[in-house]
């Protein structure tokens, strides 16, 4: 050793610290890769992809192979280290040289490395893939040895690699990711996405429209007074009762209408003749089961009912997929959204109006849950038909009563206010 110059320890050295920090970078590299867009690139045919991912799916050998390596070389640059100490400083070196090579390597060899791999671990990862697969050819019995060993003392204490944590995501993982996506996704195309796994969470009650504001055929009606509704009507499907809309028979579909048209008189009999069997929803069913009940049924109107057959309001396809891209229709009877924004602060609001519809109008949070309309949270909270004039403050709003009838809240005034207290009412 005494014969070998110091210029060529000095370059050994070099090297094995730039062999040390390719063993570094690539184990942070390859463990921080991204293994969902890993796996679309390897779908795409990128080698590198496919290498990396051949790689992860053994993540023991990888992590033995690497720190085999690494720690060959570093034993090997300590060795080094200390025969340049010595050469340099004598006893003195011997001292200095682990705690120089430490700081040296610590820096250039773990630390530097590793941020940068942290940082861009796609840059780093798949082309060293190519380097450590052929390694990993190369030193593979030493590699099998080191994980029978290890990977036996980790069963011994209750640990199997086998046991590999499910990478599967949850809807609400799934959620997290498409709103960190940034400018990867459109924001439209983010909120869509959003309001896609909404769907799980949001049930047909939330969106029908109810009863009282079902547009409807009165078969007890004159024939002359059914035509005159279905020719003003905003809707294409009418559903049609007998007395009471308790009574629904059927749904007619505008479009069919001109199927009569040539005879020499429309009348009660022709309009039955088009008139399809009504279809009817449970209600609470979430959303995304029934998008997939219309579809199976070839639907795309429903009558939503309770346990007791009740109907409770109609709800169509339209209905959901609005909630996935927004409105789409100015049907004001479908979306009975009465909102006058006020100098002071307040807006003045139809109590019909959804709850769900006024928080997205408005960006609110009026509690949703229960109560699927303004009139009903009221009074869920106030537990009574309140006066004129009563106020309340639920959450972060404050609630002025302007207008009620005998059996409901027909008007409110709302604002958002800074402090949020307990429920108080004044009258």
């Amino acid at each position: 050793m005494e014969e070998i110059p110091l210029t060529v320890l000095f370059g050994t050295l070099l090297i094995l610290i730039i062999f040390s920090a390719f063993f570094s970078s690539s184990e942070t590299a390859m463990i921080a890769l991204n293994r969902y867009r890993l796996r679309h690139l390897a779908k795409e045919g990128k080698k590198s992809a496919l290498i990396s991912k051949k790689l992860l799916e053994r993540p023991d050998r990888l992590i033995g192979l690497i720190l085999l390596g690494n720690n060959l070389v570093n034993f090997f640059a300590a060795s080094i280290a200390t025969i340049i100490g010595i050469r340099l400083l004598g006893d003195l070196g011997v001292a200095l040289a682990p705690i120089i090579l430490v700081l040296i390597f610590l820096i250039f060899a773990e630390v530097m490395p590793k941020t940068i791999a942290a940082i861009h671990p796609e840059k780093i990862a798949l082309p060293a893939s190519y380097i450590l697969n052929i390694l990993m050819k190369l030193v593979y019995p030493a590699v099998w040895l080191i994980n029978a060993v290890s990977n036996r003392l980790l069963y011994i204490i209750g640990i199997n690699i086998k046991d590999k944590n499910d990478e599967n995501i949850s809807s609400e993982e799934l959620r997290t990711i498409v709103r960190e996506a940034g400018i990867l996704i459109p924001q439209r195309h983010q909120r869509m996405l959003i309001n896609i796994l909404e769907l799980e969470n949001v049930t047909v009650n939330d969106i029908m429209v109810p009863r009282n504001e079902v547009t409807a055929v009165d078969l007890d009606k004159s024939i002359d007074d059914i035509i005159e509704q279905i020719s003003h009507c905003q809707h294409t499907r009418l559903p049609v009762y007998k007395s009471n809309i308790e009574n629904i028979i059927g749904i007619i579909h505008i479009r069919r209408i001109p199927r009569i048209m040539n005879e020499k008189e429309i009348t009660k009999e022709s309009l039955l003749s088009i008139m399809m069997d009504c279809y009817f929803v449970p209600s609470g069913t979430p959303l995304h089961v029934q998008m997939l009940n219309f579809q199976r049924k070839k639907r795309r109107f429903g009558v939503v009912v309770d346990e007791y057959g009740v109907i409770q309001g109609v709800v169509t396809l339209e209905d959901i997929l609005e909630e996935i891209v927004g409105e789409f229709t100015t049907d004001i009877q479908t979306h009975n959204l009465d909102i006058q924004n006020h100098n002071d602060g307040y807006y003045l609001i139809d109590c019909s109006a959804n709850i769900r519809e006024i928080n997205r109008e408005l960006g609110w949070d009026l509690p949703s849950e229960g109560p699927k309309t303004l009139n009903g949270l009221l009074l869920k909270n106030l537990e009574y038909i309140p006066k004129s004039g009563t106020t309340l403050k639920i959450g972060n709003y404050l609630i002025e009563i302007t207008q009620v009838s005998e059996s409901s809240i027909k008007m409110a005034r709302i604002k958002t206010v800074d402090t949020i207290s307990h429920n108080e009412t004044e009258e």
